[in-house]
């Protein structure tokens, strides 16, 4: 059965998509910690990132550093921080957060509420830096 993430990458799902090519999609979280937090995930379906194959993996993170750089100059913070959980969806994906302080990366805060419209002008800044 298709995950969540694959729905989405196929256009089953709506989501505010960043960018994609080839092999990965990255879109705006729609439960965000911070203003600009995206999700990165490989087209290939596999559960635990540590099961992805060497080159899967290394792509991931070298085409989620465009990504972070563009939100990094779309939102102001001090950097974007990675993590990885892994638990709620069962397809490996890195969040990419805007942060000031590592607190801001704590999945246990309340999370935003962003209307439609906010969403759709953060998407429109992120993709003019990309």
């Amino acid at each position: 059965m298709a995950t969540i993430f694959t729905k989405i990458i196929n256009g089953e799902i709506p989501s505010y998509k960043i960018a994609e090519d080839d092999n990965f999609y990255a879109f705006l979280d729609i439960n965000p910690l911070a203003k600009g937090h995206s999700l990165v995930v490989p087209k290939k379906e596999v559960d635990y990132l540590f099961d992805l194959d060497d080159d899967t993996l290394g792509g991931l993170h070298v085409f989620a550093k465009k990504i972070a750089k563009a939100i990094e100059k779309s939102v102001p913070c001090k950097r974007i921080g990675t993590t990885v959980i892994g638990l709620e969806v069962p397809h490996a994906h890195l969040h990419l957060i805007p942060i000031n302080g590592i607190t801001d990366m704590n999945f246990e805060r309340p999370k935003l509420k962003l209307n439609e419209n906010e969403f759709k002008e953060l998407l429109e800044q992120i993709r003019t830096n990309l």
